[in-house]
C-alpha cells in the first residue's frame, strides 16, 4: 500500500458515487429506454448506465490519472499506479428502467488483488454504505454489524437470477429446493444492495451465481467489514461460479447446502 492513502481513495469513491447517484436520480428521462443488451434481450443497458460510468471514470481520472479501471459498461485500463477502480455505475438496471427504487452505484478500489475501499450509494433509499479494509463498515455515518445468527431454518436469505432463460430456470429449481429449509427468500435485483443489507443486519445471508467482479467488489468488502463471512464454493473466494455472504453461523450451513444443491453450476 506504499504511496496509497485509503483515506484519499475513500473520499474520491464517495464523491464519485454521490455525483453519479445524483445524475441517475435527477437525470432519469421520462422516456428512458434500452440502449443495448448484453447476455440476453432482457439483460439491458440504458443510456444512463453509460453516462454514469463516464462521469465516474472522468472524475477519478482527473484526480488519479495513473490508476486503472474495470467497469461494467466497458471502462478498462491497466493503469500504472497499482490501484484499480472496479465500477458498476448502475447495479439494478432493470429496477431503474422500471422506476423501482432498488438500484445503486458501486465503486471499489483495489491494490494487489485486495479491495481497500468500497462504496455502495443507494440514492432512492438515501443511503451510502462504505468500508475501508480493517476499518469497519458504515451506513451513512453509523457503524453497522451483521445480525446475530439464527438457526438456518429461521434465516432470511436473498438471491438473484441470471438473464439467460435456461440458467435462470436451473437457479429457480435450486431456490425451490432451498426455500423449505429457510425462513424465506428475497430477490431485490441488486447484488451490491443485497451484500450491503447483509452488512446492515437486514438479511441473514445472500447467495448468487453469475456475478461479475464489479457486481460484488464493493459490497463484499462492506459485508466482511461488518462481520459477515463471504466466499464462493467451500474454500474459495467469491466468484462468478458462486458468491455467498452471511452472518457467521449461517454462512457455513448455507454454503454447504448450496454446494449440495449444485448452486455453483447451471
Amino acid at each position: 500500500m506504499t504511496g496509497t492513502s485509503t483515506s484519499e481513495l475513500l473520499t474520491l469513491a464517495l464523491e464519485a458515487a454521490r455525483r453519479a447517484g445524483e445524475l441517475l436520480r435527477d437525470g432519469r428521462p421520462d422516456d428512458l429506454g434500452v440502449a443495448a443488451t448484453k447476455s440476453s434481450p432482457i439483460d439491458v443497458v440504458t443510456e444512463m448506465d453509460i453516462a454514469a460510468e463516464k462521469l465516474i471514470t472522468g472524475f477519478l481520472s482527473e484526480h488519479r490519472p495513473d490508476d486503472g479501471f474495470l467497469g461494467e459498461e466497458g471502462a478498462s485500463a491497466p493503469g500504472t499506479s497499482g490501484v484499480r477502480w472496479v465500477i458498476d455505475p448502475l447495479d439494478g438496471t432493470v429496477n431503474y428502467l422500471y422506476g423501482l427504487p432498488t438500484w445503486a452505484v458501486s465503486i471499489a478500489a483495489e491494490q494487489d488483488g485486495e479491495t481497500l475501499v468500497g462504496v455502495v450509494e443507494a440514492p432512492m433509499r438515501r443511503e451510502t454504505f462504505r468500508a475501508v479494509r480493517g476499518g469497519g463498515a458504515y451506513l451513512n455515518d453509523r457503524p453497522v454489524r451483521c445480525r446475530p445468527a439464527p438457526p438456518l431454518d429461521q434465516a432470511l436469505v436473498s438471491t438473484g437470477f441470471n438473464y439467460v432463460a435456461a440458467v435462470r430456470t436451473y437457479q429457480a429449481d435450486v431456490a425451490q429446493r432451498l426455500i423449505p429449509q429457510l425462513r424465506d427468500i428475497r430477490r431485490s435485483g441488486s447484488a451490491a444492495i443485497d451484500l450491503s443489507d447483509v452488512a446492515a443486519g437486514r438479511l441473514d445471508g445472500y447467495y448468487e451465481r453469475g456475478l461479475s467482479e464489479w457486481d460484488l467488489a464493493a459490497g463484499d468488502l462492506i459485508a466482511r467489514e461488518a462481520g459477515a463471512l463471504t466466499g464462493g464454493r467451500p474454500g474459495e473466494r467469491p466468484s462468478g461460479d458462486l458468491t455467498v455472504a452471511a452472518t457467521p453461523g449461517v454462512f457455513e450451513p448455507l454454503q454447504a447446502l448450496l454446494e449440495d444443491l449444485g448452486a455453483w453450476h447451471d
